[in-house]
């Protein structure tokens, strides 16, 4: 008997695809087949994906980016990529369909919808996403990372959490070392695409502490690649042990070994932090659809785990404050990393699973 196929559509950033990793991983191990639909730019975050997930890429665009022709053709591609998902999901019928969010996902859930398939959402934040919003009405079930999740009227979640990898579960409660006169290492993530402004204002903050602390700091630094040379040379010039990289394919146990995370407050991030347990400051981006990163932060803001600072407050003098405020109190710091194991959701993959089997099986009896 061939096993049943589960459709994960998600694309554009990490953001979206690490948790859709979590739960083809979950799905492998329950017996499944999983086939991943996604973009060529949601391509680029596959490497981390068990060998066994079919990785098909399908037509997609986004209206953020580009000309007018760009964005005249965006409907065009769309349409496109929808029809060729509908084509193979005629020949190999799946048994459900899930959703984690960007453009590239709506090929796949478009088809779906047309073909009357199982299918729901899994929204990693606070806020609906564009196309999470435009199918939540569309879908048998929406499964909430973050709580409380602002969701149109009528329709109503399931907080599950959000999944994270297994490469993070493997980590998950880490024995905390609280700072001290010794080593420490400080994660700097500006979400899985970096982010200019902790580019511009963590490592000064970082040249701006004492000496006695400062000479102890190993820092880890995400950084764009145009940002990389002129972070990396900062470092160095003030004497600052630092591995400034675009991306890390190891944050886990970066994460892990660090006695401090700055980053973004991006869901995965957010979820990283809390199932591994460790001290934060969240510097959530303004720009963020419906200021979502806020509302992701707050579970942690509110558990005393991480100090959230406004976009518009982050500049070095503010920081280095924050920073020395939890490097400088080893018992404060260590109440922060168990107050982010508290709301940490370390078996959120296995409760989507659940979701996708109950989708599935329903299916079946319709």
């Amino acid at each position: 008997m061939t096993a049943p196929l589960l459709i994960i559509a998600a694309g554009g950033t990490g953001g979206h695809m690490f948790p859709a990793q979590a739960l083809a991983e979950v799905m492998l191990a329950r017996g499944w087949r999983v086939r991943l639909s996604t973009d060529a730019r949601g391509a680029r975050y596959t490497g981390g994906f068990p060998d066994a997930v079919e990785i098909v890429q399908v037509s997609s665009a986004t209206f953020a980016r580009g000309g007018l022709a760009a964005k005249a053709m965006v409907p065009l591609r769309i349409g496109a990529g929808a029809l060729s998902a509908m084509a193979r999901m005629l020949r190999d019928r799946p048994a459900a369909v899930v959703g984690f969010g960007g453009y590239p996902s709506i090929p796949a859930l478009g088809a779906a919808w047309a073909l009357r398939l199982p299918r729901m959402i899994h929204e990693q934040n606070g806020v609906l996403g564009r196309v999470n919003e435009v199918f939540s009405k569309r879908v048998d079930a929406v499964a909430c990372g973050t709580w409380p999740t602002t969701l149109p009227e009528g329709v109503e979640g399931v907080h599950v959490g959000n999944p994270v990898r297994g490469a993070v579960l493997d980590r998950a409660g880490a024995g905390y070392i609280a700072p001290g006169d010794y080593p420490m290492e400080l994660l700097v993530m500006g979400g899985s695409q970096g982010a200019r402004i902790l580019s511009d204002v963590v490592p000064p903050a970082i040249a701006n502490l004492p000496m006695e602390m400062l000479r102890n700091i190993r820092v880890s630094h995400q950084a764009r690649d145009e940002d990389g040379e002129r972070v990396s040379a900062f470092y160095a010039e003030h004497g600052i042990s630092a591995d400034v990289q675009p991306f890390f394919d190891d944050v886990p146990r970066r994460m892990s070994e660090a006695q401090l995370v700055v980053s973004r407050a991006g869901a995965s991030s957010v979820a990283d932090i809390s199932v591994i347990g460790r001290p934060s400051i969240l510097i959530p981006f303004a720009a963020a659809t419906g200021d979502h990163q806020t509302a992701n932060a707050r579970g942690l803001v509110e558990a005393g785990a991480a100090i959230m600072v406004p976009e518009d407050a982050a500049n070095p003098e503010s920081l280095t404050e924050q920073i020395h405020m939890v490097l400088g109190n080893s018992d404060a710091a260590m109440q922060m990393a168990l107050a982010a194991l508290s709301v940490g959701k370390p078996e959120a993959a296995e409760a989507l699973a659940q979701m996708v089997e109950a989708l599935a099986q329903k299916g079946k009896q319709t």
